[in-house]
């Protein structure tokens, strides 16, 4: 994903970026060139994070997040203070200070986080309702690999949660959400720990954060009952208990197929994976959780 014929474009980009806010490329570290390309500024604490043409308007909503939360004092990436985000040739970028050394949360960090987070009111700023949709249709319309029958398949379960969404029960009230929840954005430092990738925040109910760490448990395996008991225990809540947590839970399933669909087109080492996980839901390999391995 670091390859010179991937690199170039971003490097124009980048460079053009960090001229308009007085810093400089010279040095610029590849770190991931993937959706988001992010980059490293040496000697200078900075990472830059160059997204896609066309998330400009949720690039200003992570700016308009950051600087929420560091108000609130929820411990979170930080901007760099500088007028952003930057908009080169209809890409837009962001400026963030460099963290120390980190790895991944526990269930007990991820819990904590979310536990203030949803704590706050929500803020006067406009981040836009929760869509758990978002970019699904997209991602099928990529999945060149997967058989026809089963793209039609997934289109349908698509349209049916749609309109389970809709007709959600009612849960815990409607709160910030950071979108993405899961221990890959809250991180442990040599600081503490600490919420990452904010660019799907939005407004909606906290279930769908904590619906992440439960399919993890009841879903995917990637953590045991035991651990899930544990951030059930730290947030106060067990969102497996409340009535809409199918809807929310299979929706979450839905992402993550489709996510991996996606990617199977341009890397063949993912398409056992991408269908593995078809097949799980459409009941070919057995009852949950399943074995789902991680994609990127």
């Amino acid at each position: 994903m670091t390859s010179s014929a991937a690199a170039a474009p971003a490097h124009h980009i980048l460079e053009q970026a960090c001229s308009a806010v007085g810093l400089t490329s010279d040095g610029a570290e590849a770190l991931r060139l993937a959706e988001n390309q992010i980059w490293r500024l040496p000697g200078r604490r900075v990472i830059v994070r160059i997204s896609r043409a066309s998330q400009s308007d949720a690039a200003a909503r992570e700016v308009r997040v950051a600087r929420w939360l560091a108000q609130e004092n929820l411990a979170a990436v930080r901007l760099v203070e500088v007028e952003q985000p930057v908009e080169i040739d209809g890409t837009p970028v962001t400026f963030w200070v460099e963290l120390p050394p980190q790895q991944h949360g526990s269930v007990e960090d991820v819990a904590q986080l979310l536990e203030q987070l949803h704590s706050l009111p929500t803020p006067a700023i406009n981040l836009g309702y929760l869509d758990p949709f978002v970019r699904v249709d997209e991602r099928l319309h990529a999945a060149s690999t997967i058989p026809d029958d089963d793209k039609q398949w997934l289109h349908a379960l698509h349209r049916d949660l749609r309109a389970a969404w809709a007709e959600r029960p009612t849960g815990l009230p409607d709160r910030a959400v950071h979108g993405d929840a899961w221990p890959g954005n809250i991180v442990r430092t040599a600081d503490g720990i600490l919420m990452m990738d904010l660019e799907r925040f939005s407004v909606g109910p906290p279930e769908w954060d904590l619906v992440s760490t439960a399919v993890r448990a009841k879903t995917t395996g990637a953590i045991t009952i035991r651990e899930y008991d544990r951030f059930c225990a730290a947030y106060g809540y067990d969102v497996t208990e409340w009535e809409g947590y199918p809807v929310l839970a299979r929706t979450r399933e839905l992402r993550m197929v489709t996510y991996a669909a996606q990617h199977a087109a341009s890397n063949a080492e993912w398409r056992t994976q991408a269908q593995h996980r078809i097949d799980c839901l459409r009941g070919r390999s057995g009852p949950r959780p399943w074995s789902w391995k991680g994609i990127l």
